[in-house]
């Protein structure tokens, strides 16, 4: 994956794996959230001036966007700072650890940040105040423009330590913009970073833009769109903005979703009658028919190592959620429940399936085994689909259309997301209404 934003130089200082050091139990959401304590960045006396930004803010900036994002993970509970009663210099040399511990703290993160020669040098630190023990520390070195970047790189970094898995803070959201009354939508490609700033619209609304995917290995964003009321799957390159259309599907029933390897695109479109699942090598454009059945097979998802597909079928009489192998063989049922499913997408952990659901007129979100084990409903509503999952598989992003008021005028569509523990439920911050999102991979690799 080609570098995206900025050159980012990271450099190991001291790395402590001590045995017993804290934890964060991620298998129980938001019920016990650790307490943990962000002081703001130092600003090193030998920073340049720079003007984009008040240089001495930066430091506090950068710590709140650490705070919003540990506590938007339901795992954390950011401290207030008026209650620290240690200056921020002075504690990323050493902390006075009983201090800490006296406001509840169990976790403490601590930095400094040097502009010179125009690149902007961060450094922190995370201590274990229990045991009184430094447990991370990193350097990044780039230009003073992309502090964000930065500090969700520094929230990755201190996520991963304390609960084993990686994060997701240093990602980018896709999806559909949407504006206008609700028969007459204006809708636009639009990307964000996942926290809802930095908003981007890719495309101009003057066609009709449905489903974007990212590609899992670049940022690449494919997406469906009509053009003279012909649907056009697109491959848009975000960082160079070049768009090439990779074909015209009349029949197109679903839009497409890459492999796991970025090389192919599958999904589905009637022909000669009939809906099947059909995948495309983005290189030699050869079409490959994947089902041929008398039903309608559509919303295709690639297992994480390209050995199985998830989809869901009419084939039983309802619409529900089949496995099969990648070349078609090998095709089993794995929901039995009552209602109607749809929109399998595999997590990138191969554990689990994410589907919406519809039971006697309600949609929910849920997430089941990929034998169909384990079904757990997470969220309800009026209407809700298309869930996306985070690079980690911890979190689901998806879109809910509501009413506004009891006799159902007005109309919404916000992005929301959810723990795949059941907590944690929240909207995510857009400019405008939304629908379809689409989560990137990690940007810094």
């Amino acid at each position: 994956m080609k570098k995206i934003f900025f050159a980012l130089i990271l450099s190991i200082f001291t790395l402590q794996n001590a045995h017993g050091l804290i934890t964060v139990d991620i298998t129980r959401g938001n019920l016990d959230p650790l307490p943990i304590a962000v002081s703001p960045l130092h600003v090193d006396s030998k920073s340049e001036k720079i003007s984009s930004f008040e240089t001495s803010k930066l430091g506090e900036e950068i710590s709140k966007i650490v705070e919003k994002n540990f506590k938007s993970t339901g795992l954390f509970n950011p401290l207030k700072k008026d209650s620290f009663v240690q200056k921020p210099d002075i504690a990323h040399l050493k902390p006075r650890f009983e201090d800490w511990r006296l406001i509840k703290a169990q976790a403490l993160v601590t930095g400094k940040l040097l502009i010179i020669d125009k690149k902007l040098k961060v450094e922190f630190r995370l201590w274990d105040l229990t045991a009184a023990k430094e447990m991370i520390a990193l350097s990044f070195t780039t230009t003073p423009n992309n502090w964000r970047r930065v500090a969700h790189i520094i929230s990755d970094k201190i996520y991963e330590r304390l609960t084993g898995e990686t994060g997701y803070f240093d990602t980018r959201i896709a999806y559909v913009s949407e504006t206008g009354p609700k028969n007459r939508r204006v809708k636009k490609l639009a990307l964000m970073d996942q926290d809802g700033f930095n908003t981007k619209y890719l495309t101009l609304g003057n066609e009709l833009v449905l489903t974007p995917r990212f590609n899992p290995t670049n940022q690449l964003v494919t997406y469906l769109s009509y053009f003279k009321n012909m649907p056009r799957v697109y491959l848009l390159d975000i960082e160079t903005g070049v768009q090439e259309v990779v074909g015209n599907f009349p029949g197109m029933t679903f839009a497409p979703r890459f492999s796991p390897d970025g090389k192919k695109i599958i999904m589905s479109f009637a022909k000669d009658g009939n809906s099947d699942i059909y995948s495309m090598d983005l290189e030699t454009r050869v079409v490959e028919q994947i089902t041929k059945h008398p039903s309608i097979d559509t919303s295709p998802s690639y297992s994480p190592d390209g050995k199985y597909i998830t989809f869901n079928s009419d084939r039983s009489g309802l619409q529900q959620i089949y496995v099969m192998r990648s070349d078609g063989t090998k095709v089993k049922r794995i929901t039995h429940g009552s209602g109607l499913y749809g929109t399998p997408v595999w997590s990138p952990r191969g554990d689990l399936i994410a589907f919406t659901k519809v039971r006697k007129g309600r949609f929910y979100i849920g997430v089941m085994r990929s034998d169909g084990t384990g079904e757990r409903l997470l969220t309800e509503n009026f209407y809700q689909e298309a869930p996306s999952w985070s690079p980690n598989g911890r979190v689901l992003i998806f879109y809910r259309e509501t009413k506004s008021d009891s006799k159902g005028k007005g109309f919404s569509a916000k992005l929301w997301s959810i723990d795949i523990t059941g907590y944690n439920e929240r909207r995510l911050k857009t400019e405008t209404d939304a629908s379809d999102p689409s989560w990137s991979s990690l940007l810094s690799k």
